[in-house]
């Protein structure tokens, strides 16, 4: 798997867009957007600079394996949500992502009311 899709992904569990890593990098939404594409070739310091927005360490980035984490998510399913199978750094992810679609919820309940 080539390193700008791990990082799409990784991106899209922290749902994030690519506006906001472009910010963030200080580069175009192009730009950015080659990175993900493989279009752009990443040396240690931008791929170090991409983990620190994204909240993990580059070499989480490496060796992510969006299989192995879709996995596990379905053995939790199976087994009533048991995240004791999941790594520290995985199950981080996971809780991240169910904070952030907790507070776009309670956004869009104020927002309702």
């Amino acid at each position: 798997m080539e390193i700008g899709y791990k990082i799409k992904k990784v991106r899209e569990l922290r749902n994030y867009k690519q506006e906001y890593m472009a910010e963030k990098l200080g580069i175009s939404q192009v730009s950015y957007s080659r990175v993900e594409n493989g279009l752009t070739k990443l040396d240690l310091n931008r791929l170090s600079d991409i983990a620190h927005v994204l909240d993990v360490d580059p070499i989480f980035l490496l060796s992510f394996d969006e299989s192995f984490i879709l996995n596990n998510c379905n053995q939790c399913c199976k087994t009533a949500y048991n995240f004791n199978i999941l790594s520290d750094q995985e199950r981080k992810v996971f809780e991240d992502r169910i904070r952030i679609l907790q507070a776009e919820n309670n956004k869009l309940y104020k927002a309702k009311t």
